[in-house]
């Protein structure tokens, strides 16, 4: 396979997106088959209580993976603004300098998760029962951030120059590789817990050495020692697009953490019902992530192009493709969820029942509302590729907001199911805020062409 940049400042918006957008979709299912692998090989082989451990520690780990995940796209926006551009130089330098960033950050982050995985665990009021599980997969899920910001960081500055096909082969075999050790660590081995976690580092390091192979034959990002540098000028532009983007992210995973400390409060097995939809949480989100991959790194390239109007026609186009989408995987949901939330429970378990009416009423409600967080993804994304980073950042605050005040006070009027809505709500108020913010920036960004152009609004 040969790796190629894509330039989207030309052609069809809508097919350059959905091109775009398949390959990176097909390679969110790879992830979200080895996500729902780790769960049901636990729920089905370890038990209940480890299925409870796992989600316990969801949010918390989705913290570490979200701040990488956050700065990585936050520095690539940098990188396809000066692809669209053709300042191919200059990129270089900016992929060099990204790239030691993103180290140093791993590092941080490594050491302030590791000593605070125990605190937090407790503060959130994981029950004792599962305490220590819980914390045993954090703590090898933490050993290995800087794995996982790698794997970002390379996934993003591919993404960033067009290319969506190498980060999906990548996660095919991740994907692959995770199945395997995950049955070989915790159904031969017998290594429970920490057998899953291990399973999903080691796989995450061989999608790392694949997307490593695959960048040296590009030869947009061939560096050489003099790109290996960073100004303090370019950390701060840097560092001022990922860290909004980081800092987005750990703010919805406080939201969800309290949240989680909330659910924690009902009982083992209302937790393991929590977890096995929260499971599926991104098997439903596969074509929001997708699209939005695709609408950032089009706007982007656009914006560097400063080819305006197409940055309007593109989002148009995606948002419409992303509500379609919703609603298939919607009725799909609603149709075999039941039958999707069984794979991770052990139905000889005494409670097996009563975890499964948990996991399928959660799943029904975030299925009828799906499209909202489609909503959110397409317009977030457009927000971020055309370097605004700030309103998205605001729009987690509104996130946590609207999930904690659903999470606190809906449950006294219609019991624990009201927990189910906590989601449903944050996304609402977050997609409402991102769609006038960037109705409002692309009527400003077209309003300054015609401007130049000496026209009239």
């Amino acid at each position: 396979m040969k790796t190629q940049a894509k330039d989207m400042t030309k052609g069809h918006p809508g097919r350059l997106l959905l091109q775009f957008a398949l390959p990176l979709m097909l390679g969110n299912i790879f992830q979200q088959t080895y996500t729902m692998v780790d769960t049901a090989v636990v729920g089905q082989l370890v038990g209940v209580h480890a299925l409870a451990a796992l989600g316990s520690v969801d949010w918390f780990n989705w913290m570490s993976l979200g701040i990488c995940s956050g700065l990585s796209q936050g520095f690539s926006i940098m990188i396809a603004q000066q692809f669209g551009a053709k300042e191919y130089e200059k990129m270089k330098k900016t992929v060099g300098a990204s790239l030691i960033l993103a180290v140093l950050s791993a590092i941080v982050v490594t050491v302030v998760f590791l000593l605070s995985a125990a605190p937090v665990l407790r503060l959130m009021g994981t029950r004792e029962e599962i305490l220590g599980d819980a914390l045993l997969y954090v703590y090898i899920m933490f050993s290995g951030i800087l794995i996982v910001m790698i794997y970002n960081w390379m996934s993003s500055v591919l993404r960033a120059i067009g290319d969506s096909t190498t980060p999906l082969i990548a996660m095919g075999v991740a994907s692959s590789s995770n199945v395997v050790l995950d049955l070989l660590f915790v159904a031969v081995f017998q290594w429970g817990i920490a057998g899953a976690a291990a399973a999903t580092l080691i796989a995450q390091g061989i999608s790392c050495i694949y997307c490593f192979l695959r960048m040296r034959k590009v030869s947009l990002l061939r560096l050489c020692r003099d790109d290996f540098s960073v100004k303090p000028e370019q950390a701060k532009e840097l560092f001022c697009l990922g860290m909004p983007m980081a800092v987005q992210n750990m703010i919805i995973s406080i939201g969800g953490m309290i949240l989680q400390s909330i659910v924690n409060g009902f009982g083992v097995v209302f937790v393991a019902g929590f977890t096995a939809t929260n499971k599926l949480y991104g098997l439903l989100e596969i074509a929001a992530v997708s699209m939005g991959f695709a609408v950032s790194t089009y706007a982007g390239q656009n914006l560097g192009a400063g080819e305006h109007e197409r940055i309007k026609s593109g989002v148009r186009k995606g948002a419409a493709m992303a509500a379609v989408i919703s609603v298939v995987i919607s009725m799909g949901m609603l149709l075999f969820g039941r039958k999707i939330t069984g794979l991770f429970v052990d139905h000889s378990s005494p409670d097996a029942g009563e975890v499964l009416n948990y996991a399928y009423h959660y799943l029904v409600v975030l299925s009828l509302f799906l499209v909202i967080l489609y909503c959110l993804h397409i317009y977030r994304s457009a927000l971020q590729g055309m370097g605004n980073t700030i309103i998205p950042l605001i729009s987690g605050f509104v996130e946590l907001a609207m999930r904690l005040l659903t999470a606190v006070f809906l449950p006294r009027f219609v019991g624990e199911y009201g927990i189910y809505f906590a989601e449903v709500a944050a996304w609402t108020g977050a997609a409402v805020l991102l769609v006038i913010a960037y109705q409002k920036q692309i009527h400003s960004l077209l309003a300054k062409n015609i401007r130049i152009n000496g026209g009239e609004l």
